[in-house]
C-alpha cells in the first residue's frame, strides 16, 4: 500500500510545481509529513489568482489644460497568512508618483485643436508650435461708444511775440469708434494783452505791430474730429497700470477778437494826474480753425489726464473797430474838429460811436482823442492769418 501512495505523490509532483510557479507559493518537498492531514478546522489555503497589471497612467499635462487624471488603482494588500499558510503571493510594484509641476515635453504633449484646451495661459496659446510669445494686446478699457468731457483750466500761449493769451477751455468728445471721435470745444481767454515788446514800441517810437500780428482772441467755439493713431500702457509705482494714447485733433469755427487802441496812459488835468487804463476795441468775429496733438493718460475706466498743443488759426483782417469803418472814423474826426455832435452824423448802423465820444468822469479822459487811433487800425487792413500756439493741460471724465 505504501509503494502505491509514493507513486501517486511522484505523479502529482509536477502539478504542484506548476501551481507554485503560477501562484507564487512554495510547496514542501514530498515526504512523510505530507501524508499527515491538516488539523481539524483548518483547510489548505487556495492559491490566489494573480491580479491584472494596473494600467499605465497617461503623461502628465498642466492642470490648466486638462482635467486631473484619476489616481492609479493600487493592488490590494495580500491576506494575512495563517500559521500553516504558505508564503504570500507577490504583488505588482506601484509606479512612482509624478509631481503635478513636471514639465511636459513638446514631443510628449498631446496635439489638440480644442478651443478650451488652447485657451490663453500667461499670454500665449497652449500646444501651438506657431505661437511662442503673444505681445499684441487689446486696450484695457475700450473707448468706442463712450462720452468724454474734458476740462482745461489752463491754456497758455507759447509763441507770444506781440500778444499774450491765458484762459480755460471745455471740450465734449463722442468716441464713434475706438480710434475716431467727434468733438465740440469752447474756449475763453480771461487774459489777453499786448506783449511787453509791443508796448515798448508804442511808448518809445509811437509805433505798434500791425493787426495781423497783434490781434487778440477773446473766445472761440469749434467743432471737429479727433483720432487716436497710437496707444499703449505702462506700469508705475510697481503695481499700477496706466493706459496712454496719442491724440490728433482738428476743427473749425468762429472766434471773437479785439485789438489794443491805446495802452495805459497818465492823464493830467488842471495839475491833477490820473491813470487811464488801456483801451481795447472790438474787431468782430473771425473764422477760427485749429490743429493739434497731445497725450492722454487714462487711470482706470473713467478718468484721464490730457496734455495737448494746439495751433489756433484765425484771420487777422481788421476793417472795423467797435463796428466803425474807415468812412465812419473820417466823419467823426471831421465832426470832432468842428465840435459837432456825433448823433447828427450819417454813420453806419453798426458803428458804436458812443465809445469815441464824451469824457470819463473818473480819469477826465476825452474819448474823442481815440478816434485817430481807431482810424489808423482800419486804414490799412491786412488779409494775413495769425497763429496762436497754446499749451493745454487738464483732465477728462469718460462714461
Amino acid at each position: 500500500m505504501r509503494p502505491l501512495f509514493s507513486l501517486a505523490l511522484l505523479v502529482a509532483a509536477p502539478a504542484l510545481a506548476l501551481a507554485q510557479a503560477s501562484g507564487g507559493q512554495s510547496v514542501p518537498a514530498p515526504g512523510a509529513e505530507t501524508s499527515v492531514p491538516p488539523p481539524p478546522g483548518q483547510s489548505q489555503p487556495k492559491p490566489e489568482a494573480p491580479e491584472p497589471p494596473a494600467p499605465r497612467p497617461e503623461p502628465a499635462v498642466p492642470e490648466e489644460a486638462l482635467e486631473p487624471a484619476p489616481e492609479a488603482v493600487k493592488a490590494p494588500a495580500p491576506a494575512p497568512a495563517t500559521e500553516d499558510a504558505q508564503a504570500p503571493a507577490l504583488a505588482w510594484p506601484e509606479p512612482p508618483a509624478t509631481p503635478d509641476d513636471t514639465p511636459v515635453l513638446a514631443s510628449d504633449a498631446p496635439r489638440t485643436t480644442d478651443a478650451q484646451q488652447q485657451r490663453l495661459v500667461n499670454g500665449a496659446p497652449l500646444y501651438n508650435p506657431n505661437v511662442s510669445v503673444h505681445i499684441v494686446q487689446k486696450k484695457r478699457f475700450a473707448d468706442e461708444g463712450k462720452h468724454e468731457f474734458a476740462f482745461f483750466p489752463a491754456t497758455v500761449q507759447v509763441n507770444g511775440k506781440y500778444t499774450h493769451h491765458a484762459g480755460s477751455a471745455l471740450q465734449y468728445i463722442y468716441h464713434l469708434q475706438e480710434n475716431f471721435a467727434f468733438q465740440v470745444s469752447g474756449q475763453y481767454n480771461w487774459y489777453t494783452d499786448e506783449s511787453d515788446f509791443n508796448l515798448e514800441l508804442i511808448d518809445k517810437v509811437r509805433e505798434q505791430a500791425q493787426a495781423a500780428s497783434s490781434l487778440l482772441l477773446v473766445w472761440g467755439a469749434q467743432a471737429g474730429v479727433e483720432v487716436t493713431p497710437l496707444y499703449g500702457k505702462f506700469a508705475f509705482l510697481n503695481d499700477s497700470l496706466a493706459q496712454f494714447s496719442v491724440v490728433l485733433s482738428g476743427g473749425a469755427g468762429v472766434g471773437s477778437t479785439r485789438h489794443l487802441i491805446r495802452p495805459e496812459v497818465t492823464n493830467e488835468v488842471d495839475g491833477e494826474r490820473f491813470t487811464v487804463p488801456a483801451r481795447f476795441g472790438d474787431t468782430g468775429t473771425k473764422f477760427l480753425g485749429s490743429v493739434g496733438g497731445g497725450f492722454r493718460l487714462q487711470f482706470g475706466e473713467s478718468y484721464a489726464l490730457r496734455m495737448e498743443v494746439r495751433d489756433l488759426i484765425y484771420t487777422a483782417r481788421v476793417d472795423k473797430v467797435d463796428g466803425c469803418s474807415l468812412a465812419d472814423f473820417e466823419a467823426m474826426e471831421a465832426a470832432r474838429a468842428g465840435n459837432q455832435d456825433f448823433a447828427s452824423l450819417q454813420l453806419s448802423g453798426s458803428c458804436n460811436y458812443q465809445k469815441f465820444d464824451g469824457v470819463d468822469p473818473k480819469t477826465k479822459k476825452n474819448y474823442r482823442e481815440d478816434i485817430i487811433l481807431g482810424r489808423d487800425l482800419v486804414a490799412e487792413p491786412s488779409s494775413d492769418v495769425l497763429n496762436n500756439i497754446s499749451f493745454y493741460a487738464g483732465f477728462s471724465i469718460l462714461f
